[in-house]
């Protein structure tokens, strides 16, 4: 018998799981003001970029709702805390709460991975889920995460039930780039948009996380902090990173010629270094248009503007036809040199 693949969600820290919430005060403080008032929206659109705790306030705001069943209990909180030894907190945590939906991409135990969309059967459990009556008498909840994952059929079939909203009934519909989704589906929410965390707060929050790979102060904590410029998320995913290390690399080099090109290369020449060359083409395409911009704003940044398309092209199909990675990022980081000579 075939090994079962176990879901990463559930082995790894999960938003659902957080007793509390890093930054963000006004979007908490809209959400909780629109409850107190006893009007509140049915759809929220909650965007903003990876790994910045949009998830987490999502969970948070639901675990509030489902604990808090009438006005009386909303009115006496001044945040939207729900106490980590209560029952709709555990359940919430377990996965387990009866009034809570969450729609994600779901496991394809065939090609052991997770699926790469939300298929249209997926979305359309929430129509049962909302045609139910609440199992506590109290509110309902279906968190989307992440709206980006949705196609063309899931968000059609989501669309229906957000447009006729049963009573006591909240969606809150996670989202990385809002402009990509159904006009028809923003339309229909109230938006909150999240901003990146500073420095200090990216290093709380990961101070919080259980892992044995954040304790103590180290360098390598402090280096994915600075290239994660505000997420969370992604100074998980760049900690230890040999991707984010040969960045790193890339950066301090004041001088960035063939030979450096070839040194920083040097850290995809394995097979094994696919997650790392994924992480260093993030981290550089970023990089570039973040400098064409600021090239752009003095006038100079044709150069760098089409340096980043051709990197990024290059990046992405070295990746699609197998080719030696090691070889590409040298020629990306060559192809850069051109462009900031010329620039």
């Amino acid at each position: 018998m075939a090994e079962e693949f176990i879901d990463p969600r559930e082995v790894e820290w999960h938003p659902r799981r957080a007793g509390s919430l890093v930054g963000h005060e006004e979007a908490e403080a809209r959400l909780l003001q629109a409850c107190q008032s006893e009007k509140l929206h049915h759809a929220w659109l909650i965007s903003g970029s990876r790994g910045i705790g949009k998830a987490t306030l999502a969970y948070r705001f639901a675990k509030f709702l489902l604990q808090n069943r009438d006005s009386s209990q909303v009115k006496a909180h001044s945040r939207l805390h729900t106490a980590p030894e209560s029952h709709v907190f555990r359940q919430v945590a377990a996965g387990a709460h009866p009034d809570l939906l969450v729609i994600q991409r779901a496991v394809d135990q065939r090609a052991k991975r997770l699926k790469t969309v939300i298929p249209v059967e997926d979305a359309r459990e929430a129509q049962g889920f909302f045609a139910r009556t609440s199992a506590s008498g109290g509110w309902r909840v279906a968190i989307v995460d992440a709206a980006d994952d949705l196609n063309s059929e899931s968000a059609n079939a989501l669309l229906k039930v957000i447009e006729e909203p049963p009573r006591k009934s909240v969606f809150l519909i996670v989202c990385h780039q809002p402009g990509r989704l159904l006009r028809t589906i923003r339309s229909r929410c109230l938006k909150l948009e999240l901003g990146n965390l500073r420095g200090d707060q990216t290093v709380e929050v990961l101070r919080g996380l259980p892992s044995d790979a954040l304790a103590g102060e180290s360098h390598a904590l402090r280096q994915a902090v600075d290239l994660s410029r505000g997420s969370p998320g992604k100074a998980l995913e760049l900690l230890g990173s040999q991707g984010a290390a040969a960045f790193a690399e890339f950066l301090k080099r004041e001088k960035r010629s063939a030979a450096t090109a070839v040194e920083v290369a040097a850290a995809f020449s394995g097979r094994e270094t696919a997650e790392d060359y994924f992480i260093f083409c993030d981290l550089l395409v970023d990089w570039i248009a973040e400098q064409a911009r600021t090239a752009g704003l003095a006038g100079d940044g044709a150069a760098l503007a089409a340096a980043h398309d051709d990197i990024n092209s290059s990046l992405r199909q070295a990746d699609a036809l197998n080719l030696d990675r090691r070889q590409t990022v040298t020629d990306a980081l060559m192809r850069l040199e051109e462009a900031l000579r010329a620039s």
